[in-house]
């Protein structure tokens, strides 16, 4: 119940324990009564002490009590929520660092190898949907490890679902890890959502946030096909090899994984602000100047959803105008 505050089970009924019996119990009483091992129990002693959750006894010189769990259990969360924070700019320093790697790559005379092919280089442009099929097909099929990928977009064509099945299928036979991650409004789309789902059963992984960088293919960590341009997709794509590059980009997608929610999980609010993560980053995406056409787009949204969330957060901030919910957010620490 509480792995998501950084319980296991073990510390859990530990703690559960402590609570209940104020009077505090030794190793060996705790070990029996739980059916644990007594190095079971020492282990979820230091991992609570480690939590905040236990206070040495006034009463029992050695001896440990339990923090309340109202207290205790408001400070497991203010502590996720400080380090998803710190998650966040970590997030926010490596896409800047990462849009400016692709930007730089994009430019004429960076060691691109032409359309045709030719010397050996650290990447590969890569123009019109035919050829990145066709390369992606190939390359996939050589994964051994891991293929992990960002899916932007809250709805997907079926051809392009399809040639995903396809290849997702060849890859999870041969034991490879599959790791994807959409945006949350995928569960707005039938089929999206149907493969997302499809592809969790047959042993994939899918996680969802509110937005995404950039499209990305990242292959056993060595190889990655972006877009040229992220705000542009059309114009092609660049396959990476360059050592560098892959520590950046690899680098991007732990970070996203690690504050992305499961595939069903429940899309709780904020126990703060009352804010969804997607209402949080549409704030944010409207603050850094984006359109709402634009922010629509990076949440895989319609516009007219875009319009109603912001309508629904200037009434909760009690704001009547654009301006003035930015600044009633920014007081009340919203961004």
């Amino acid at each position: 119940m509480l792995t998501a505050l950084g319980l296991d089970t073990s510390t859990e009924a530990v703690y559960r324990l402590l609570a209940a019996r104020p009077e505090g119990w030794g190793v060996g009483q705790m070990a029996e009564r739980l059916g644990l091992g007594e190095q079971h129990v020492r282990d979820a002693l230091d991992r609570l002490a480690e939590l905040s959750l236990l206070r040495r006894s006034a009463d029992r010189p050695g001896g440990w009590r339990a923090i309340h769990p109202e207290l205790g259990l408001h400070l497991l969360l203010r502590r996720q929520q400080d380090e998803l924070e710190q998650r966040r700019r970590e997030l926010d320093e490596t896409h800047v660092a990462v849009t400016r790697m692709i930007a730089d790559l994009a430019e004429p005379g960076t060691g691109f190898a032409g359309e045709g092919g030719g010397e050996e280089t650290d990447s590969e442009r890569l123009i019109g949907m035919d050829a990145i099929q066709s390369r992606l097909e190939q390359i996939a099929n050589k994964a051994t490890t891991s293929v992990c990928t960002f899916m932007p977009g809250g709805g997907h064509s079926p051809a392009s679902i399809e040639a995903a099945r396809h290849n997702d299928a060849q890859i999870l036979l041969r034991g490879v890890e599959v790791r994807t991650v959409c945006l949350d409004s995928v569960r707005n789309s039938a089929p999206t959502l149907e493969y997302a789902r499809w592809l969790t059963e047959s042993g994939g992984e899918v996680r969802t946030v509110p937005s995404l960088p950039l499209r990305m293919i990242l292959i056993d960590g060595a190889i990655a096909l972006v877009p040229l341009d992220p705000s542009d997709t059309r114009r092609g794509a660049v396959l990476l090899h360059a050592a560098g590059a892959m520590t950046a980009l690899s680098t991007l997608f732990e970070q996203v994984w690690a504050v992305a929610l499961p595939l069903g999980a429940q899309q709780a609010r904020d126990e703060g602000t009352g804010l969804t993560a997607q209402e949080r980053e549409l704030l944010t995406l409207l603050a850094k100047g984006l359109t709402d056409e634009t922010a629509a787009g990076r949440l895989g949204v319609s516009l007219s959803t875009v319009r109603r969330s912001m309508a629904s957060i200037m009434e909760r901030l009690g704001a009547r105008s654009r301006f003035e919910a930015g600044l009633r957010a920014a007081q009340a620490g919203w961004l």
